[in-house]
């Protein structure tokens, strides 16, 4: 390779490792030291609807900039954490919180790792009771 598309190279993954730094628009911070760690703890809670795999925290979707928005907006209005994920709650469904309360909604999400695991567990006791009655042919290795 020649030292121009070297160079290239570098540049480009300089540009791949700093675009997340741009992705999140900076919104000032709170005021009040406690408000804002308040906020903070909130937007890493709520899942955003767009990406799904991100909190609003770090999601560049523009839902989620709008819910940053509108957390920040409700803290400063005085509105208690409660009242903030009741509100999204009651807007978007308890898929918007990372951690849902097991209720008659959510019980088959909190319940089929459960469901897996048991699965596992008796596939892999079913091997063990294969492989403990076959025999052990101690002269084909060698």
């Amino acid at each position: 390779m020649t030292r121009c598309s070297n160079f290239l190279i570098m540049i480009s993954c300089a540009a791949l490792m700093t675009s997340t730094v741009w992705a999140i628009d900076a919104e000032p911070e709170l005021e009040n030291p406690t408000l804002q760690a308040r906020y903070r703890l909130l937007i890493n809670e709520i899942r955003c609807l767009v990406c799904q795999n991100q909190s609003i925290a770090d999601s560049n979707a523009p839902l989620a900039a709008d819910l940053r928005r509108e957390v920040r907006e409700m803290i400063t209005e005085g509105s208690t954490d409660k009242e903030i994920t009741t509100f999204l709650v009651a807007r978007y469904g308890d898929f918007v919180l990372y951690r849902p309360p097991f209720n008659a909604r959510t019980w088959v999400l909190w319940g089929t790792p459960l469901f897996f695991l048991g699965i596992g567990f008796l596939v892999f006791t079913r091997i063990l009771r294969v492989r403990g009655n076959q025999p052990i042919d101690e002269g084909e290795g060698m």
